[in-house]
Order: C-alpha cells, then sequence, then structure tokens
C-alpha cells in the first residue's frame, strides 16, 4: 500500500478533524496512522480491526471521519457503514479499499458512506478527502464515480434522458447552475468562486437540489446531469 508520507497544506479547520481507522490489517493502520499523524489538523483518535468494533470505537471516540475497508473477518466494512450510519449522529465514513468492484461502490454508497477511495489513492488526495468528507463534501475517486456512473447508465433505460431532464426541469436558473457544476466534479468552494457565491450558499444550494431531484449525495446529481446529457 503506497500511503505513507509527509502531505502539508494543512486545511482551516477551527480543531483536529477527529479520524478513527478500521482495518484488519495492521500494516494498512500503522500506514494510514503516520500518514495523518503528519497533518497538524488531524489527529487519529482510535483504530478498530474489524467491523463489529468499530461501532463502540466510535462510541468511546466520537470521530468526525471513519476510514473504513470493507473485507474484515467478523463483521464487514459495508454493515458496519450501514450500523453507524443508523446512528442520529453519525461519522462521516470513507470507505477505502482495494477493491472498486461495482458492487462494492454501489454497496458503500447505499449504506451511507461519504466517500470512496482506492488504497492506492495518493497521501495528499486522502487527507484532502478527509477534509472534504470533514465539511461536510462527499468525496470518490475520479474512476470510482466513472464506474459508478457507467454502471447506473447501463443499469438505466433507453429513456433516461428524457427522465432527466424531466426531474431537472423543477430547478431554477441557479439550482441549474450548482447542479451543472457539481455535475463536472466541482467542490463547494469551486463552485462559489466560479458562481460568485458564499460556501454556505452553494451547500444551500446542494441541499435544495437533494429534495427537489429526490437523491442522497452529490454523484446522483452528476448522474442525472450526465443522463441528461448536459455535461
Amino acid at each position: 500500500m503506497d500511503t505513507v508520507g509527509h502531505v502539508t497544506d494543512a486545511s482551516a479547520q477551527p480543531g483536529p478533524i477527529r479520524v478513527a481507522i478500521v482495518d484488519d490489517d495492521p500494516l494498512v493502520r500503522s500506514a494510514l496512522g503516520l500518514m495523518l499523524g503528519g497533518q497538524p489538523d488531524l489527529e487519529v483518535v482510535g483504530e478498530a480491526t474489524d467491523g463489529a468494533d468499530a461501532v463502540p470505537l466510535t462510541r468511546s471516540t466520537d470521530p468526525d471521519v471513519v476510514l473504513m475497508d470493507i473485507r474484515m473477518p467478523r463483521l464487514n466494512g459495508l454493515e458496519a457503514t450501514r450500523q453507524l450510519h443508523s446512528r442520529p449522529d453519525p461519522p462521516h465514513i470513507i470507505v477505502l479499499t482495494t477493491f472498486d468492484a461495482d458492487e462494492h461502490i454501489v454497496g458503500a454508497l447505499a449504506a451511507g458512506a461519504d466517500g470512496f477511495l482506492l488504497k492506492d489513492t495518493p497521501p495528499a488526495e486522502i487527507v484532502a478527502a478527509i477534509r472534504k468528507v470533514a465539511d461536510g463534501e462527499p468525496m470518490l475517486s475520479p474512476s470510482v464515480t466513472r464506474t459508478l456512473i457507467d454502471r447506473i447508465r447501463a443499469d438505466r433505460p433507453d429513456d433516461r434522458e428524457a427522465e432527466a431532464k424531466k426531474r431537472l426541469s423543477s430547478l431554477t436558473e441557479r439550482e441549474m447552475d450548482v447542479a451543472l457544476a457539481v455535475g463536472r466534479g466541482l467542490s463547494n468552494a469551486e463552485i462559489a468562486g466560479e458562481l460568485y457565491l458564499s460556501v454556505p450558499t452553494v451547500k444551500a444550494h446542494v441541499s435544495r437540489l437533494f429534495d427537489k431531484l429526490g437523491v442522497t449525495n452529490r454523484v446522483q446529481i452528476a448522474i442525472c446531469v450526465h443522463d441528461a446529457g448536459l455535461v
């Protein structure tokens, strides 16, 4: 696993982002711990070797973000994610795995994961993903997003373009601008800069997109925009 490294450019978080690591491989846990320990705005507050231990770990350490492996001996990461997501105030969860199979991606998002990254993702990108997810912004590797979009497109009927355009027709002009930007993979900060809006305003627009389009994450917004042929 190529994740050990010192990454700079700390985020301007008001306090350290509390991170828990759940992985049955001690080398992976050690590598992630070393990498994250070098970040002034991140704090590793606990580790678990199995999904079954993730629930009590998060209760005792109250992390902001959990890095969750998928394949573990007693309870896999997808079920552990589902259990954590059912809590009243769940932590943000990034599934970090060596497997990019379609069913894992779909399963992780369905379970409530906020991000899905491969373990060979460069250290700087893993750190950036933790910061974004802690700020309430879901994060997927570009290759994972492409795989997910291709998978869902393949499952859709031939009239998916008309269906997507119908859903998007309920948006205001500004909401459509934000939806198109999300479809291009821009972050909230990037959208704010491009559309001359504040980040809180962008977040409010994204929340309204969830409601109007009947989706639960940004990837589903991107899929709708792509299905409509607008990006």
